[in-house]
């Protein structure tokens, strides 16, 4: 385990736990600001299509100006970005534009990230050094519902945002000494070489359509249940178990979002011992399962509603470091930068969706209720992904062991 990789997945912790913090911070808020539940998916639904934007945006600049420029850039907006967001928004209305306005600046922070790993790490032993850098993402998450549920009801959620930022700038000092002496790479002023497949050739090819498709419907899945699970536990453990708010929430943090952490580390080894399309087929279905069922547990024991917290956790994250990786080894070094930036604004897109359609459902089902009862109808509707992503993954062709390099 090398230099860079440990100080580029403490960059990516912190910038995770930015991107959590809301979450976290919602069974506070839905009181302090009076929102509803598709208000409140509105707000999460908002980031996440400004993140979709940001990816985008960056990830096509990668291509052109270099991912270690990019990359730098990004995590420096979205520090000043989270700042503004930490002291200005106090209601609804404010939090839809500095939250959305967090979600624009951030983006940079991931996929210029995935393309340095690509630069840097040999297929051999990338499904490994890609699940590392999610895993660091996945210990934000989790600190970051910790840090909400420990530090909300004792000094408020606005300096427990500011405490974030403090997190961001040991991000942005990780991201520079990651990168001090590592060159700006860019692919596209590097000379084709003879016989490699042009762009279009690579976007219209059977395993770069299926790992989009698939990636999108993971990011259906993954970004609803992100956006919800919190609130789902801290609704159905409350009052049945002797633990202080604090508590629970780290607990949950940890459930949810340590297991992840497991998840793309074991996995991305798997895939790169066994191959990535029999690990993306078994997470996606695991993770659909687990949809169809964990909203229908708030009423059932709290250990059980606990032990299947950790397996959704799991499953649901397992294939995002594989998905990427399976990306990097189908689409030229020189496009990668192209391939990453539609990907992320389907995936992306739909993960700004389905925190709202969650809500909506919610709202729906749970007619005239202050607090939500009935979550199992909304939590199946992740599950439509789960499946079409365990679909997508079925029809990927069989692995290469030495993958061909497309490249313009």
């Amino acid at each position: 385990m090398n230099r860079f990789l440990l100080l580029l997945t403490a960059s990516r912790f912190t910038a995770s736990i930015a991107m959590m913090i809301y979450a976290g911070s919602l069974p506070f808020l839905l009181g302090e600001w009076r929102m509803s539940g598709a208000e409140a998916g509105a707000v999460q639904s908002v980031f996440n299509l400004a993140y979709a934007i940001s990816l985008l945006v960056t990830s096509w600049l990668s291509d052109h100006l270099g991912a270690k420029r990019v990359f730098l850039a990004s995590n420096a907006c979205s520090l000043v970005s989270f700042l503004i967001f930490a002291f200005a928004a106090r209601s609804h209305e404010s939090a839809l534009v500095l939250y959305g306005l967090v979600g624009l600046t951030l983006g940079g922070s991931y996929t210029p990230a995935l393309m340095l790993v690509a630069d840097k790490v040999p297929s051999a032993s990338r499904g490994w050094a890609m699940g590392l850098v999610l895993a660091g993402s996945s210990l934000g998450y989790c600190v970051a519902i910790a840090l909400a549920a420990a530090c909300i009801p004792v000094i408020g959620y606005r300096w427990t945002w500011a405490l974030v930022a403090l997190f961001l700038c040991a991000g942005f000092a990780a991201a520079l000494a990651a990168l001090r002496r590592e060159p700006n790479r860019i692919h596209r002023r590097e000379p084709v070489a003879e016989g490699e497949t042009r762009f279009r050739e690579s976007l219209a090819s059977r395993p770069s359509v299926l790992l989009t498709a698939g990636y999108t419907s993971h990011c259906w899945e993954l970004l609803g249940m992100w956006a919800w699970a919190p609130a789902f536990l801290t609704i159905s453990l409350a009052g049945r178990i002797d633990w202080s708010a604090a508590t629970l929430g780290i607990v949950i943090a940890c459930i949810l979002h340590f297991s992840g952490a497991l998840a793309t580390l074991i996995s991305g080894g798997l895939s790169d011992r066994f191959g990535r399309k029999l690990i993306l087929v078994t997470m996606a279905l695991a993770g659909a399962a687990l949809s169809y069922v964990f909203g229908w547990s708030i009423g059932w024991g709290p250990a059980v509603v606990l032990v299947l917290a950790a397996l959704y956790g799991f499953a649901t994250i397992a294939d995002s470091g594989v998905l990427s990786t399976a990306m990097t080894e189908s689409v030229a070094p020189r496009h990668l930068g192209s391939m990453l930036a539609l990907r992320s604004i389907l995936g992306f897109g739909a993960g700004a969706v389905s925190p709202l359609v969650f809500g909506w459902i919610l709202d729906l089902t749970n007619p005239g209720l202050d607090t939500p009862r009935n979550w199992g109808w909304a939590f199946a509707v992740l599950g439509i992904g789960g499946s079409l992503a365990t679909l997508f993954a079925i029809l990927l062709p069989r692995d290469r062991r030495r993958p061909r390099r497309a490249v313009d």
